[in-house]
């Protein structure tokens, strides 16, 4: 069974940091997957923010570059997400999914569709006070 498996979220004050760990079992990050990064802030619908290929290639959202750093630990079957200088509207929940592939157009990421993730985590939630 595949499980994804988010944590690190928490309440932080605006301007500060935030990594957030997705522990994948039941894959192999080196089989070659490609792990995203989403967002869902209340009321709004779900969308990616962050994605690495399995050759290790990043692609991020407009709104978070510079801020949202992906990174991975083969070793450790974890893929991070590095939150920095957050903002109140980076308040929601977080989740890691396992996608057919990271959507992009050059470096600027399109947020993957449902159909398009093969495994969601149970997502992370991360409060920015203001």
């Amino acid at each position: 069974e595949v499980q994804l498996v988010e944590s690190g979220g928490g309440l932080v004050q605006a301007g500060g940091s935030l990594r957030l760990s997705c522990a994948a079992s039941g894959l192999t990050l080196d089989d070659g997957y490609d792990i995203g990064w989403f967002l869902q802030a209340p009321g709004k619908e779900r969308e990616g923010v962050s994605c690495m290929d399995s050759e290790g290639m990043r692609y991020s959202a407009d709104a978070v570059k510079g801020r949202f750093t992906i990174s991975s630990d083969n070793a450790m079957n974890t893929v991070y997400l590095q939150v920095n200088r957050l903002k109140a509207e980076d308040t929601a929940v977080y989740y890691c999914a396992a996608v057919a592939y990271c959507s992009h157009d050059g470096s600027q990421l399109i947020s993957n569709t449902d159909s398009e993730v093969t495994y969601w985590g149970n997502g992370t939630q991360v409060v920015v006070s203001s």
